[in-house]
């Protein structure tokens, strides 16, 4: 009897498990879980190019999934079907959509939009698939125009630029600026040492200022004590009574009861002075004319 584990039978085993291991291995490395548990899903496109199986869906960012199959669907020449393996516990609303996005870095992707219909889609069924331009075509569509547009502008502008730099008053402005240059750097050098020369002198100046300002401030302080050692309250006490005696004289002579107010204020009072006055004034005036009526000389 032969034995049933022989050699070829042995090396036959082994090359199955290598190459069931390798199915496994390879799925594993692009990313694809076959003992994961997965609803999956149709979605439909024109054009896949980017997309690849184990590209990852997401729903707001976040992976829930990944391409597991992308067939020519042979029923509906131009479209191809690619087969999407969900996570279990996902939802799909009818109204969802699924957009082909793509990225510099990972390359394409499917995005989903969950709609806000109560209605669940059933597994194995389409999602509303929508397709968006890769970003080649975005920036053959959107950006090369302008870049086009801006062009002939930056090609005037080298021109003007050109132009510029070639004028010969453009170089003598920088030769002028050369100068001007070296007359500040010389100015410079000018106040430097007028300044090593001259400020000793002036700080010197400033101590003798300062020495100044306290001498000065020294004899403030010395009459501020001399004011304070004079008797200020007897003078303003003599000044209060001074004050009060004008007062009282300017009372007395506003009172017309008061002997100075009747000289200050009886007209008749002063008329009669006046001719008291005038009286004493012709009394002189006849004695100078006839002063031997009045002085009688006698000789003995």
């Amino acid at each position: 009897m032969k034995k049933i584990f022989n050699k070829e039978f042995i090396i036959g085993i082994c090359v199955i498990a290598a190459i069931v291991i390798l199915i496994f291995g390879i799925d594993y490395l692009k990313g694809i879980n076959l003992f994961s548990p997965a609803n999956f899903y149709y979605a439909s496109y024109n054009n896949v190019a980017g997309l690849e199986i184990s590209s990852p869906v997401t729903v707001d960012g976040y992976k829930v999934g990944q391409v597991r199959e992308i067939q020519f669907d042979y029923d509906n020449p131009g479209k191809i079907k690619v087969l999407l393996a969900l996570d279990k516990k996902l939802r799909i609303p009818v109204d969802s959509k699924a957009t082909m996005g793509s990225t510099l870095m990972s390359g394409n992707f499917i995005a989903l939009k969950l709609g806000k219909s109560a209605e669940k889609l059933p597994v194995g069924g389409n999602i509303d698939a929508i397709e968006s331009s890769d970003l080649m075509s975005s920036l053959s569509e959107d950006i090369m125009p302008a870049v086009n547009q801006i062009l002939p502008r930056v090609d005037s502008l080298l021109m003007n630029l050109n132009r510029i730099a070639g004028d010969p008053a453009l170089l003598a402005s920088i030769q002028r600026l050369d100068g001007i240059t070296g007359d500040i750097l010389a100015t410079t050098g000018g106040l430097k040492s007028t300044v090593n020369r001259d400020l000793p002198v002036v700080m010197s100046n400033v101590k003798s200022i300062s020495h100044g300002l306290d001498t000065v401030t020294a004899n403030l302080g010395i009459l501020s004590a001399q004011l304070k050692s004079l008797p200020l309250n007897t003078t303003v006490d003599n000044v209060n009574a001074l004050t009060a005696n004008l007062t009282q004289f300017s009372k007395q002579l506003n009172d017309p009861n008061s002997t100075l107010g009747l000289l200050m204020n009886d007209p008749e009072l002063y008329n009669k002075l006046n001719r008291v006055a005038a009286d004493v004034d012709s009394l002189i005036v006849d004695i100078k004319k006839n002063p031997k009526r009045y002085i009688s000389i006698k000789l003995l």
